[in-house]
């Protein structure tokens, strides 16, 4: 038999039995559907961290308060756990390395904010007008914070766009004042919708000056400082720069943690990896499972089909191409399962991604090969078995079905 009528006879035995193929068509496609989906749900978390660290900005060294390795935790996350607070004036003196660009003190707490009638507990935040740079933010209306001294308190804030409309309804907010706690505080701009990003919605900021801010949170402490590098070059020379600074200030104490974007990137880039594969992992195991249940319904068949193999057999067919007739079963069998569980993993991670649109849900290309290549592989490894024992049949006993 040639290749054509190797797979015509091999199409024709599956519509024969169809409730059988069915079965281990729908085993195979469930197994490739799987791990689809489950490493396009990894892919999808991996990059929307990717994502979320790129909005943070380009270039980007962050100090937080405290040891990471003394706090047992992210640093200056937990109360108690720095030695000493980060201060403005420690900010400013960053400054002082030729690897720093410009640096962004942050200051973050809860205040309450009224206008007229309307009010609304919001997230307040202090910093300088480099904020806007470093962090990518964009404006809809007005302006940014005043290029004035860190060290004055002036009352202006911006807001987010969501406490634009929850505070100020159809009315202009550029111009209008806002109470936050006990002072007063001129508008003077308004953020453009940007959404959420690594755990902050800055459409729920008021954004006021540093100096504002220790006012209102009574507090003169830091929750971390934002530092841009002057490049991609100079992001390491500026993260030992922030360290040493730091330890001069702090009186020789290592009590700060300095850490890079692509540093933190990096980790969670390995750790999502490791996670994909590892789900990946696990759901191809169930290929292994329909694999078994292809080798146990062909060993069933080659006892249903003693006569034909018997009659092919007589015919001159020899072993071989008896063994190939059956691999010829499990490949097709094998490949249109894998072609419709791709679909169907397709159509999943599709609507996974429209029930959550901000996950960039999508199977990587090297899961969409392993997946079909895996069941692939293992239908016509499991057929090996029952080809073998089809070829080894004695042509007058199959005939006679004995």
């Amino acid at each position: 038999m040639n290749l054509t009528d190797t797979l015509r006879f091999a199409s024709g035995s599956l519509r024969g039995a169809r409730t059988r193929t069915l079965l281990m068509m729908l085993a195979m496609s469930i197994g490739v559907a799987a791990v689809v989906i489950l490493t396009a749900l990894g892919e999808g978390a991996r990059r929307y961290v990717v994502n979320q660290f790129s909005s943070l900005g380009s270039n980007l060294v962050i100090v937080l308060p405290g040891r990471s390795e003394t706090a047992g935790a992210m640093p200056g996350m937990l109360l108690g756990q720095t030695p000493r607070d980060v201060v403005l004036d420690d900010a400013l003196a960053l400054l002082r390395s030729a690897s720093i660009l410009r640096i962004a003190p942050l200051i973050v707490g809860a205040a309450q904010a009224s206008h007229e009638a309307r009010n609304r507990e919001v997230v307040l935040l202090g910093s300088t007008p480099e904020l806007l740079e470093i962090r990518h933010m964009e404006l809809a209306q007005g302006r940014f914070l005043p290029e004035t001294d860190p060290h004055t308190a002036t009352p202006v804030c911006v807001l987010g766009a969501k406490i634009r409309r929850e505070l100020f309804g159809s009315e202009p907010a550029v111009g209008a004042w806002l109470r936050i706690g006990d002072r007063r505080f001129r508008v003077i701009g308004v953020l453009a919708s940007q959404g959420e990003s690594m755990g902050m919605n800055t459409d729920n900021l008021v954004i006021v000056p540093i100096a504002s801010a220790h006012m209102l949170l009574n507090t003169q402490a830091l929750f971390r400082i934002l530092i841009e590098a002057k490049g991609r070059d100079s992001i390491a020379q500026a993260q030992r720069d922030a360290e040493q600074i730091m330890m001069e200030r702090h009186g020789g104490e290592r009590d700060v943690t300095v850490i890079t974007q692509d540093a933190v990137l990096a980790t969670f880039d390995r750790i999502l990896r490791a996670l994909t594969l590892a789900v990946g992992g696990i759901a191809a195991i169930s290929l292994s499972v329909a694999g078994i249940l292809i080798m146990n319904v062909m060993l069933i068949a080659v006892a249903q089909r003693t006569q034909e193999i018997g009659l092919l057999k007589a015919l001159g067919a020899p072993p071989g191409e008896i063994r190939r007739l059956f691999f010829a079963e499990a490949a097709l069998l094998s490949m249109v399962g894998s072609l419709f569980g791709l679909a169907l993993g397709e159509i999943g991670a599709a609507i996974i991604g429209l029930v959550y649109p901000a996950l960039p849900v999508a199977a990587p290309w090297w899961a969409v090969l392993a997946a079909f290549g895996t069941a692939l592989g293992t239908g016509i490894l499991f057929s090996v078995w029952p080809a073998r024992r089809a070829a080894q049949l004695d042509p007058v006993m199959a005939l006679a079905r004995r």
